[in-house]
Formats: C-alpha cells, structure tokens, sequence
C-alpha cells in the first residue's frame, strides 16, 4: 500500500529512546517533492506538528498550510526574517527545506545562525547545485569522473559563446549549461551549429535563463545512459537510497524541450549492486571528502546525476536536495522513519540509524498543463483524483483548491505514484491510475520507464 499509514519499518534503539519525544516539523516549498516529503514524514512516530510553507491543497492533509513563500536572499530579506520567527513561534525543531534556491541563498546559514535545526547544505556547500562551474572546478580538482568541458565568463559570456559556436570545426554535439539555477532548464543538447545558434537565442530572450548564464559551461556530449543517485549525508557518514531515472525532456522517447521532469521509476537496472557499490567509491564518498577539504562540509540530500557510460558512471550535475519527480517515487520505496533519519543527519548521528529500501519497483507519472514547458493556461477543473486506487498516491505540485474543487495551477500538476514487484507491473498499475485522472489539456509522456523495460 502506498497510502498514509503509521510506520511500522524497524525502530532504532536510539528511536526508542526518544520515543517519549516528539519533534514540530517545517517543510518550504510547494511542489510534488514536499508533498511527498509530508506524506512520509507523516508516518514517523516522532512527528508531533508539521507545518508547510506555503503548501498545496496536497499537503493540507497532513499538517498545517503557512502563508508563506521563498524568496530570493539577498542580504536579510524579509522573507528570511519571517521565516525564523515563524520557527520560534511555532516551536519547530527541523526545518526542511524542498527547493533549491533557498538553500544556494543561504537559508540554512541564516537560521543555523538563529540556533535552528535545518536538513539541508549551507551556502557555500549548495554550490555544487548553485555554479556548475564551482561543481566542474571540484570535479576536476579532485578527479571525480566527468565531462571534459569549456567555460565562458565575463560581460560578453553569450557573444563569446555565440562566437565559439560558429567555429566551423567544432566537434558536435555538445552540451552547454548555464552556471546557475533554471528550474532544469539551462541544459540544452546541441547537435549541430544551428541547434546551438537555437538554444543561444532562447537563453538571450528568456529572462530566467539570461540571469542564469552569466556564466555558460560546454561539455563535451556523453554517450550512455542516466541515472540518479541521493545519499542523505551529515558529511562525514552516507545513507544510499535507491538509484532512479527521471525523464527531463517533453516529448516521448526524450524528444523536445527539457522540462523539471515528467516522470521516474525506481530503482534504474542500469544500476546494479556492482554499479553502485563503485559509484560510493568513485564518486559519492570524494565529493564529500572534496567538499571537506576545500572547507564546505555538505550535509543533508546529496543528488548524483550520472552518466553510465562504457568507460564507467560520471557526473552529469550535482543537485543539493532531492530531485522532483524522483523524491515521489523514493520516498514511497523507503521503509526507515525518514524523520528518524532526517534528526540524526542534523544533530551529526547518522551513523547510528540504517535506510532501508523497499525490494517493489515504483513507477510516477507528471501529468502537466498543454504547452508546458512554454506557454500553457492555468484553471482547469480537474477531477478523477479521488477515483485513484488506494494501492498509489497522488502528489501535488500544481493545484489550487476553490470551493471544494481542485484546479489546474501550474505546468506540472500533479504526480501519480504506483508500485509492483517488477517494474512492467508497477508502470502498469501506475498508468491504470493516471487514466482515472481527467483536466482540460492535461498532458503526460506514455514511455515512463521503457527505457528499464528494455534493459531489463
């Protein structure tokens, strides 16, 4: 069963002894990944009150919806004050924090500073996600597998990068990425000067991805197959969860525009028990002795977004929190209190509580808004979410509740969750449930996990 449900996994002897104690809990953010974060800390003995900031109608089931959104942080914005006032007034003891940009603004700085507890990286360690050239620098410094690339900086960084393109010997395709945060758009695969000269334009005419590319990365193409990995970490121990493969791009067979995701399955064959235990190795554990060394200890979710290539698993990208849509399919597969897993991580306990992983394969849809990632309406009635078998789960991430009625209120909707003992099985029943579920213009890729299917 996917639903709500006490948990009921193994109880450390550390948990037994706090059994007595209780912990208020505050999520940020407002999308698919903090709800599934709140139907999983739901099931915790240790919970006693969560609050989300600001929430979605899928959240309200399982604490208290807080008026109050993330924003930019530069310099003691109000935002940031409210938030450590809402913490005291509340009594939380860990605050959660979903998204990224509140953690590379510094959020766990300021509120560390005010003696609050926070599962997530400072500042300084959040580059890693923040500056893909931070993370290629890192990459580099220390040996960590990866993509050979080429950096452009400086006030011409996309005339420059324009005249890098129309360089008639240019060896194609290539990757360019912009240094900072898109909301996982600022990655764009070229296969040719013209589709370069395509995605150039689009970075000078979108706002958020001009912002984005002050500084631009182009990497070399990787061949193989992707795969991601978390480990939650208090830097210096490491909990494996399960690996994943989300699908970035829009259209069927990983066509078109690359969006925040529209689907994933756990755990990725691509992975095996070999695969893993090399990518601790090679990968994981440098990191976080690079991050060290160089004075920023990371601490909370770290993502490894990987290349399974013939010459072995390199980094794609580094994310410093979990990813959405994998976190809605990770977290169901998690049999550990992840609250329990969360509060060791903070208090530098980690070592003393085991994660584990369901053996059931998990299958999760996005069901969008037409024309995402580009232009789409919002407001659609939608309706069939209580329809939905209690053998999945649904996770908001763009609705609004009106009335008694859920509306459509952003480009990706909603995530529909569904599990089975191999993974055909489980993308079956999570495509029996995503035809339960009806909105104007909805839109969802049909392939979710062939790509498993097939290497299976």
């Amino acid at each position: 069963m996917l639903m709500p449900c006490p948990f009921n996994g193994p109880v450390s002897g550390r948990t037994k002894d706090r059994l007595m104690a209780t912990f208020n809990v505050l999520i940020l953010g407002s999308g698919g990944r903090e709800h599934a974060l709140a139907w999983s800390i739901t099931r915790s003995p240790l919970l006693g009150k969560l609050y989300i900031a600001p929430g979605n109608p899928g959240t309200e089931e399982f604490g208290e919806n807080i008026n109050l959104t993330p924003g930019r942080f530069d310099g003691p914005e109000p935002w940031f004050e409210a938030l450590s006032k809402l913490i005291s007034e509340k009594g939380i003891d860990l605050t959660v924090v979903g998204p990224e940009q509140p953690l590379v603004d510094g959020v766990t700085d300021y509120l560390e500073a005010r003696g609050h507890k926070v599962f997530g990286p400072s500042k300084d360690a959040a580059r890693l996600e923040g500056s893909k050239t931070f993370a290629k620098w890192l990459m580099h410094k220390y040996k960590i597998p990866t993509a050979e690339s080429t950096s452009f900086s400086g006030e011409t960084v996309l005339d420059d990068l324009e005249g890098w393109i129309r360089i008639d010997n240019q060896q194609w395709p290539v990757v360019i990425k912009a240094d900072g945060l898109a909301a996982g758009k600022g990655v764009f695969i070229c296969r040719n000067k013209n589709e370069a000269l395509d995605h150039l334009r689009r970075i000078r005419e979108d706002e958020t991805l001009r912002k984005a590319a002050t500084r631009v990365i182009v990497e070399e193409f990787m061949e193989g197959e992707e795969a991601s990995l978390f480990a939650i970490t208090d830097g210096r121990n490491a909990r494996m969860l399960l690996s994943a493969q989300d699908h970035k791009r829009i259209g069927e067979g990983d066509t078109g525009l690359n969006t925040g995701g529209m689907g994933a399955y756990a755990p990725a064959p691509v992975v095996d028990k070999r695969m893993l235990s090399f990518i601790e190795d090679s990968i994981l554990y440098p990191t976080l002795g690079a991050m060290q060394l160089e004075g920023y200890p990371y601490r909370g979710v770290l993502y490894l977004g990987l290349m399974i290539t013939e010459e072995g698993p390199k980094v794609v990208e580094y994310n410093c929190r979990f990813g959405d849509p994998e976190c809605q399919v990770l977290l169901p597969a998690m049999k550990s209190d992840l609250l329990e897993v969360m509060m060791a991580t903070v208090n530098f306990e980690l070592e003393t509580v085991d994660v584990t992983m369901s053996d059931e394969h998990f299958c999760g849809v996005v069901m969008a808004s037409g024309g995402y990632p580009e232009a789409y309406t919002k407001g659609a009635e939608i309706s069939g979410v209580d329809r939905v078998s209690g053998d999945a789960v649904v996770f908001h991430s763009g609705t609004r509740l009106e009335d008694g009625k859920l509306y459509t209120n952003g480009g990706r909707v909603l995530t529909v969750v569904a599990s089975g003992p191999d993974l055909k099985q489980a993308i079956s029943n999570c495509y029996s449930e995503v035809d339960k579920i009806t909105f104007d213009k909805a839109y969802y890729r049909r392939d979710i996990g062939a790509k498993g299917l097939n290497r299976s």
